[in-house]
């Protein structure tokens, strides 16, 4: 019986830990944690432990609804120390460049763009 109890709370506990242990992906503007496929992810993403989003104050987003039953566990993870240290690391704008598209004459695009793809609004 002492047995049956203490593989019982072994089973707790190891659940327990599962739980805790998920991962969850955030944007670099966002406030929000996402699960791996959400469209939202699409052009940045931030791999974080659930249990550290939720203590950082990130919300879970409502399109794609990331509980801890329904995200993946993955052993090898990059977690933020705190949101402070995110937003710093992620506030700084992006240089303007020169456009990287080229016109109907062949010749470069003299726009700017901030975009990431390195092309302006028309390209």
């Amino acid at each position: 019986m002492k047995s049956l109890k203490i593989v019982l709370l072994f089973i707790t506990l190891s659940f327990g830990y599962f739980i805790s242990a998920q991962n969850v992906y955030t944007t670099k503007t966002g406030e929000k944690y996402h699960k791996n496929n959400c469209h939202y992810l699409k052009y940045s993403k931030k791999e974080i432990k659930l249990d550290k989003a939720k203590a950082l104050g990130y919300l879970a987003c409502k399109v794609c609804k990331p509980t801890a039953s329904n995200t993946k566990k993955k052993s090898n993870t990059t977690s933020l120390t705190s949101k402070k240290e995110y937003k710093t690391t992620t506030s700084k704008k992006a240089a303007a460049s020169q456009c990287s598209g080229r016109t109907k004459s062949g010749r470069r695009c003299k726009r700017r763009t901030k975009n990431s793809n390195g092309r302006c609004y028309q390209h």
